[in-house]
């Protein structure tokens, strides 16, 4: 019979399920096209295949992307909102099981004769010892579990937002690494070029004193190498400010001896990405994911609205032994137990509850609209990537035979004014051009590997295993 008391109350709680109030939830339908638009080739590696450490195909640039997950502070900050968000739910789930106390009590209280019950001046004593059972709240209504789901969605949308912020890191550092290349390539080539244009000033003036040239001609090759040299600080400019976001995102001290003075010229990332369809998307990309399981939370919030219209019954019990002496606590006979549960209705409240379930609609429809607003910037982040990379490939093309051309040209037009069969002046052209040229050429191919960073990025590609 005591055992059976002691046990009634966890009986009730967990027997006595909750009837969820919270509307069916049901996707809403992508407010995006089917298609990318543009006929897009599916010609490489299918996003859903690959991971980070396969589309990062340069040796360092994937050791710099592992210290960087290692150490940036702003992705550990992420991670610590992640650990917040899972402690809340555990909190807020802890609330649909019964909890059990264990406790003890003591009390000795002295009463003058006009207090005591026989009349008698004296000492009284009371000892305790049992089992608490706290007001639990048995969830007819589904009240409780609207709000656990909701915790459990929150904190599935921060590990979402985990997974984000660590794409965009990893994006970062790559789009970081491959600026600085570009700028140190450009830097080369301005070194280069200077070189090659203070041996023309040289010329120049020697021609100049044997007077087979003009000062025209001197004051144009000067004018050419302070433009090198006025290119030249601006590259370097470029580059120290490259290689500074670099060590930035690395997040280490000694991060800048990871990165070396030379790098490999064959491409850093995977060349060609097949995008797949929109519903792809849908399903990887972690910001989607993440306003997804937001607005699944206010589907829930609700469902625990709509609860508060009910009654509510809370459990509250205890059960152990207690005496007048200390010593005779377990002695036959010394068993107690309580067990007080409680009905409470809503009768007037003001309109809270009714604001307070217009408040949950609203909040959902809001989400509703984040969410979808989520997607079309996603899809349109991923149509101008796919635009990016399909245009570049092609300009990269044309700007490499322009660069070869411009080389080609700019040995002839030297030859020939060396040679005394052209001006200076073409000479002077056609070194213009071949530097504007394989300048040219530098840019639009860093360019686009940074828009194959993008394109992998924007679709949602494997950077961080779920798991």
């Amino acid at each position: 019979m005591v055992m059976r008391t002691l046990i009634l109350p966890f009986t009730l709680a967990l027997t006595l399920g909750a009837c969820s109030l919270a509307p069916t939830y049901q996707r809403p339908e992508t407010p995006v096209a089917a298609q990318w638009g543009n006929a897009v080739s599916d010609q490489g590696r299918q996003v859903e295949q690959l991971d980070w450490q396969a589309f990062i195909v340069d040796p360092v640039l994937h050791q710099l992307v592992e210290t960087a997950l290692n150490n940036n502070r702003s992705l550990r900050q992420t991670l610590l909102d992640i650990e917040q968000a899972r402690a809340q739910y555990r909190i807020q789930r802890a609330d649909r099981v019964p909890g059990l106390n264990a406790g003890a009590s003591g009390n000795r209280q002295h009463l003058p004769s006009d207090l005591a019950s026989d009349g008698r001046e004296g000492v009284g004593s009371a000892y305790q010892v049992g089992l608490s059972l706290p007001e639990y709240e048995v969830d007819l209504f589904g009240r409780v579990k609207s709000l656990s789901d909701a915790a459990l969605e929150q904190y599935l949308s921060t590990e979402e937002v985990g997974r984000a912020a660590r794409i965009a890191l990893i994006a970062e550092v790559s789009q970081a690494y491959l600026t600085l290349d570009g700028a140190e390539r450009r830097l080369a080539l301005t070194d280069q070029t200077l070189a090659s244009r203070e041996d023309s000033l040289a010329l120049v003036v020697q021609r100049l004193r044997a007077g087979t040239a003009t000062e025209l001609d001197h004051q144009e090759a000067l004018g050419l190498v302070e433009q090198s040299r006025a290119e030249r600080e601006s590259t370097v400019r470029q580059q120290r400010q490259a290689y500074n976001a670099l060590v930035l995102l690395l997040g280490s001290a000694d991060a800048g001896k990871a990165i070396p003075d030379e790098r490999s010229q064959a491409p850093m990332v995977l060349q060609d990405i097949a995008p797949g369809t929109s519903s792809t998307l849908i399903e990887r990309r972690p910001d989607i994911l993440a306003a997804e399981h937001q607005l699944r939370a206010r589907n829930a919030d609700i469902g625990a609205a709509r609860a508060a219209f009910f009654p509510r019954i809370s459990l509250t019990g205890t059960f152990g032994t207690s005496s007048a002496q200390m010593a005779g606590l377990f002695d036959a006979g010394s068993g107690s137990w309580s067990f007080m549960p409680q009905l409470s209705v809503p009768l007037f409240d003001a309109g809270r509850n009714r604001a307070g379930l217009s408040l949950a609609e609203a909040r959902k429809d809001w989400a509703v609209a984040a969410y979808e607003g989520t997607i079309q910037v996603a899809f349109r982040e991923v149509a101008d990537a796919l635009a990016a990379t399909d245009t570049l490939r092609r300009e990269e093309a044309s700007r490499r035979a322009l660069a070869d051309t411009s080389r080609a040209t700019l040995a002839l037009a030297k030859a020939r004014y060396e040679g005394g069969v052209d001006n200076h002046l073409r000479y002077l052209d056609a070194q213009r051009s071949s530097y504007v040229n394989e300048a040219a050429f530098i840019e639009v191919s860093t360019e686009r590997q940074l828009a194959l960073v993008d394109l992998f990025r924007a679709l949602g590609g494997g950077w961080p295993s779920k798991g």
